[in-house]
């Protein structure tokens, strides 16, 4: 397949500078093989995100984000309920995306085969969550996991840290929040039910993985219009180190704190039941304080695998 128009966007700092090695590879690979590419990155997300809107004014024919989650989650907040496919080229750390859909992970060559076999197909739809505040119109879009307890503020710790790589970060965030932990109170709405208790996780999930590889929801699909509700209710330190490393496997759903809901929009609230929740994250990125609202879309994004 040739005279494509792709736009790239490179994180070079993705996997500690790996991605910038997979971006040059990308564009030397592609452009071998008779694309045209549109190099649209820039020194930071808001700035990538606005020459992206700017280039599909003047005609693109498939977004390929270059990174880890950071860089899907900005890639769908342009494509989604577009007719732009995204592709994906996995250089990150975590790269949980990508490892829910099966796509190539710091392999260019495979990634450029999956990009040509999504074009010549016409992609792959995928579902996608809109979130924000329920009483604004403010909203974010994300393909992977919204973390709304314990998990949020390990997410936010993480992502402070430099060393280890990939899920390393996140076990080293773990120890230092679970030293200071209580469980919070939460009020969570969904399409038949409430929930609200003291717990210690909320975990949205459209996509399987979270945090580098651990399979936070082993059953979720990320193309049957539902969304998977992970709680895990209120445990101490000591239950919250037993149930922890079992996320890897996915086996924490065993576990009597447990509990996993299907439904298509999650309300989630703070409740007086417990201390206030810290503020959510989508993709691993930062999407703000409770109340917020997650709400699937069927095949809102057509993905390049």
């Amino acid at each position: 397949m040739t005279g494509i128009t792709i736009g790239v966007v490179v994180n070079p700092t993705a996997g500690h500078g790996r991605g910038s090695v997979r971006g040059h590879h990308l564009l030397t690979a592609a452009r071998r093989r008779g694309h045209t590419l549109v190099d649209l990155t820039a020194d930071d997300l808001a700035s990538a995100t606005q020459h992206v809107r700017q280039a599909i004014v003047h005609g693109l024919d498939a977004l390929v984000v270059v990174g880890g989650d950071g860089m899907v989650h900005l890639g769908v907040n342009v494509v989604a309920e577009t007719d732009l496919p995204l592709g994906i080229v996995a250089a990150g750390s975590g790269n949980d995306v990508a490892r829910a859909m099966g796509l190539p992970r710091h392999d260019v060559g495979a990634a450029v085969r999956a990009i040509e076999s999504g074009l010549e197909t016409g992609g792959r739809p995928v579902d996608a969550v809109i979130a924000g505040p329920p009483d604004y119109s403010a909203h974010e879009w994300y393909l992977g996991v919204l973390s709304g307890g314990l998990d949020a503020a390990v997410n936010a710790r993480a992502n402070d840290l430099t060393w280890p790589r990939g899920g390393g970060r996140y076990v080293r965030a773990l120890l230092a929040e679970v030293t200071r932990f209580r469980p919070y109170g939460y009020r969570i709405t969904l399409d038949d039910e409430v929930w609200e208790s003291t717990g210690s996780l909320v975990a949205v999930a459209n996509g399987g993985w979270f945090g580098g590889g651990m399979r936070i929801a082993p059953d979720a699909r990320m193309d049957d219009g539902l969304l998977d509700v992970v709680i895990v209710g209120p445990l101490g330190r000591i239950g919250l180190m037993s149930v922890f490393p079992r996320i890897y496997a996915g086996t924490h759903i065993q576990h009597p704190a447990c509990t996993v809901l299907r439904s298509r929009t999650v309300l989630i609230e703070p409740s007086p039941t417990g201390p206030m929740p810290p503020a959510a994250f989508a993709d691993g990125e930062r999407l703000g304080p409770l109340p917020l609202r997650a709400e699937v879309r069927p095949g809102a994004v057509r993905l390049l695998a």
